[in-house]
């Protein structure tokens, strides 16, 4: 990002807090906010914001440490334009792996960036400058749509998140740990087809050998548990739950 926007953020922030006297805004619980910009002027004007509205920031340079470090944080504001990837890329690769509510904040502005990466599963798109009010109004909004997403409905079989209960046809079905994670890896993405390795990263975490047999028997015993849900393998590629006819 250029020297200009950035003048124009920093100037967009600093009137926004004489007008309101150094308002503290904090319309949700604190949130453990990942900031990846590769402008460090840029990212501590974002972050010395959202401290100020009770948040508590991290920040990265590089799409590498997002895909690392994202499981320490609630939200991430992912830039665009970051040192070793794009930022379109970073949020390609995180959504096989991760359920966490991504806002773009970018000085890009053309359709084309914006339909891709909203497609690839950003919850907002804002153009730098970017007004205070607004970001925490998107912020507020974005976060409040995954806080709300906790019971899935598959039909025959429901699945409370926060309780970890799973119900077949009213009947609450007893899953271990792991398999409650297992099926969650699936369930969130219900309807789409989802790599192998990806749901193993999803329940074991980075790393794990995509040719483990632990995860063949834990997908074992959930289609045996659950035999109302279809869980489709696609050869050489992953697995797909299917949705509710």
């Amino acid at each position: 990002m250029g020297h200009i926007g950035f003048l124009n953020t920093v100037f967009t922030y600093s009137r926004w807090f004489v007008a309101g006297r150094v308002r503290t805004v904090c319309i949700l619980d604190p949130m453990r906010v990942l900031i990846a910009e590769d402008d460090p002027s840029v990212s501590a004007a974002l972050a010395g914001a959202l401290n100020r509205a009770g948040h508590v920031c991290s920040r990265v340079t590089r799409g590498a440490d997002v895909l690392s470090e994202h499981g320490n944080a609630d939200v991430l504001m992912l830039d665009l334009g970051l040192e070793d990837m794009d930022g379109l890329d970073v949020l390609d690769r995180l959504r096989n792996v991760a359920d966490l509510p991504v806002i773009v904040v970018t000085a890009r502005d053309d359709e084309r960036s914006t339909v891709r990466a909203l497609r690839s599963g950003a919850d907002d798109y804002l153009v730098k400058p970017v007004r205070l009010h607004e970001l925490l109004a998107r912020l507020t909004a974005v976060t409040r749509r995954y806080a709300t997403s906790d019971r899935i409905d598959l039909g025959p079989v429901q699945i409370d998140e926060v309780a970890r209960q799973v119900r077949q046809d009213g009947t609450e079905v007893s899953l271990t740990p792991t398999e409650f994670a297992l099926l969650m890896a699936l369930a969130r993405s219900a309807g789409t087809a989802v790599e192998r390795q990806a749901v193993l990263e999803r329940v074991w975490g980075p790393g794990y050998a995509s040719t483990s047999r632990s995860f063949d028997v834990h997908l074992a015993q959930l289609r045996q548990k659950l035999p109302l849900l279809t869980i489709t393998t696609i050869r050489g590629f992953g697995f797909r739950l299917e949705l509710p006819s």
